[in-house]
């Protein structure tokens, strides 16, 4: 292959005609129409949705199976691990974590083992997620108003068990404290 002094030559050798036409000045547009009515549109119909989705009360995001007991006084919620219970089922973070039948069926405080492996494997995480913190161990306990004091107590204690020794109810605000 022989020295050529340099010249233009960028896509010459391809054979395709459309592909060289393009190169020919005159023949394409170079700047493309934008449409900025539509764009307007699209994000004000986002803005309006976020603005509509957006909960500044402090609600919980979580499902309501459960009826929470009213409260007259309480706080605004923080930031912590939600173990519900309801019925018989047990839900840590909105995920299933367990049955609590064996301990609804004995007649004393227990350790409920599928609450505790997940408490304990969530602060493990928290601690490699943040190492030389401490750890807050906040929890909050959002129990089914219906649920018997045996199981309620049990989760509270699987709870300080697995390193969560601050443990708060998740209750509803009564019409008065509104």
């Amino acid at each position: 292959m022989a020295i050529h002094a340099p010249r233009r030559r960028l896509l010459r050798t391809v054979g395709l005609q459309f592909v060289r036409s393009g190169l020919v000045a005159g023949r394409r547009s170079v700047s493309a129409g934008l449409s900025l009515t539509s764009m307007i549109d699209f994000l004000v119909v986002t803005v309006v949705f976020l603005l509509m989705s957006f909960s500044a009360t402090g609600e919980c995001a979580c499902r309501r199976q459960v009826d929470v007991p009213v409260a007259d006084h309480g706080t605004d919620m923080i930031d912590a691990v939600i173990v519900s219970v309801s019925n018989h089922q047990v839900f840590v973070d909105g995920v299933a974590a367990g049955d609590v039948g064996p301990t609804e069926d004995s007649t004393r405080v227990q350790r409920v083992d599928a609450v505790f492996n997940v408490l304990k494997a969530k602060r493990e995480l928290w601690g490699q997620l943040y190492p030389g913190k401490a750890f807050p161990g906040v929890v909050l306990l959002e129990m089914d108003a219906n649920v018997p004091a045996l199981i309620v107590k049990s989760v509270f204690q699987t709870a300080a068990l697995a390193g969560y020794p601050n443990e708060s109810f998740l209750v509803s605000a009564s019409a008065k404290a509104r």
